[in-house]
């Protein structure tokens, strides 16, 4: 285990230093022969995993495998939106659990992960839409969680910038979150990792899992292209890869990959000081520290395991945000990229053991995934320890598709509903 911490005495010192005393932010780890638990993918949710696994349930004898580098995959390919402004029970002390740990985040990790809480606002454009969202606020502040209704002329002050006078879609008003906003997510990953590290968890990068060990029927371990690894359980966390990884054990997940491509532009001054949904059309929006507009819309509604993605997407999020806010029109596109997206039945995730003894899954996190980092992180590594559901995580059963148990929040699975 490792002691340092940063602070401002070591930064102070490091600054005398000329900043030549920095150790590595986590050890570059190769594989032992055998672990308590291994973890599948390093992302945020795996990182999470074990951090929790080490911090609050004392197993340390724990490996991530990354089959890349950390902060290569969907962790470091999001909009970094984080928010708990959901409508059913499932999934809504589940998601203020996340926000909760958000919230702490950073004390609990020692890394700055850049916690803004600038509030998520839905903007509503019709009396149907803005009935839902009196419901759905109205369910979020029964379970404890923060919600206003802001009327049109309210949101016109906040945002005078949107399109409010000849807009196809007038904006009625909005629901808003105040504690929502957003987290830099390249800081989730390395806070985590190092976190962990420093718990004594090993971090095994470019080590790709090609098999699974069994005996007996039960899983105890992983083919790596580094070497066969023993555990005495074994945690899927790889996101748009669980179908793949999964059907190696011979498993069938009840998911699809898709791409979510998101975007950013130039740098402009301050003017978007929360993150704004656009109801009439899947467009979302927010200003980074950097200046650049963040935003991004529908996965891209193909199958793929690519981390690109195509233009007529393009075409649809532009066209989105243009009917919010037409200025945006003469802002220069800087990049995009795309996020490999796990998409469940019903739009919700899986937190479950595996029908296979052994092996358990953190999988189907659709559009949600970044912003449950902490709680899927908390909740699978309860699963893991205790061999039992957390309380805020019962609904996310795998088996819930089968018994008619579905959650449909707002219908964003991959095939029956939205898609």
């Amino acid at each position: 285990m490792r002691t340092d911490r940063y602070s401002i005495v070591s930064l102070l010192r490091e600054t005398v230093r000329g900043h030549t005393g920095w150790k590595p932010a986590w050890r570059d780890a190769a594989p032992a022969a055998r672990y308590d638990v291994i973890i599948v993918g390093g992302g945020g949710h795996g990182l999470a995993t074990a951090f929790y696994l080490a911090s609050r349930y004392g197993i340390r004898n724990v490996a991530v495998v990354e089959k890349g580098w950390i902060g290569g995959g969907n962790v470091g390919r999001n909009t970094t939106i984080v928010r708990s402004n959901y409508l059913l029970p499932g999934n809504v002390p589940f998601y203020e659990q996340s926000m909760k740990l958000w919230e702490g985040l950073e004390q609990d990790i020692n890394y700055n992960a850049m916690v803004s809480q600038r509030g998520v606002l839905n903007l509503f454009h019709s009396d149907a839409q803005r009935n839902a969202y009196v419901r759905r606020g109205n369910a979020m502040r029964l379970h404890g969680v923060d919600a206003e209704l802001l009327d049109a002329g309210t949101v016109r002050r906040k945002l005078p910038f949107l399109n409010f006078d000849d807009a196809r879609f007038p904006i009625l008003g909005g629901l808003l979150q105040p504690r929502g906003g957003t987290v830099r997510h390249d800081a989730v990953a390395w806070g985590y990792a190092r976190a962990a590290d420093r718990l004594g968890v090993d971090i095994i990068q470019n080590c790709e899992v090609t098999g699974f060990l069994t005996e007996g029927g039960r899983v105890t371990g992983v083919e790596t292209t580094r070497g066969p690894i023993g555990a005495g359980k074994v945690g899927l966390a790889c996101a748009g890869n669980s179908s793949r990884v999964a059907s190696m054990a011979g498993l069938r997940l009840p998911i699809e990959s898709h791409v979510l491509q998101a975007f950013v532009s130039e740098g402009l001054k301050p003017f978007i000081d929360c993150v704004v949904t656009f109801g009439a059309g899947h467009f979302y929006i927010s200003q980074s520290d950097k200046g650049g507009l963040v935003f991004g819309g529908d996965i891209d509604g193909y199958n793929s395991y690519a981390q690109r993605g195509n233009m007529p997407v393009i075409e649809d999020v532009c066209e989105g945000g243009m009917a919010l806010m037409p200025r945006i029109g003469r802002v220069r596109l800087l990049r995009h990229w795309g996020g490999l997206m796990d998409m469940s039945m019903d739009g919700s995730p899986i937190i479950d053991r595996t029908p296979r003894d052994g092996l358990y899954l953190n999988a189907g996190w659709c559009y949600g995934g970044f912003k449950a980092t902490p709680a899927s992180g908390l909740c699978f590594a309860h699963l893991l320890a205790r061999d039992e559901p957390h309380a805020v995580a019962t609904a996310y059963r795998l088996d819930r598709f089968a018994r008619g148990a579905v959650i449909d929040e707002k219908g964003m699975g991959a095939q029956p509903n939205l898609h």
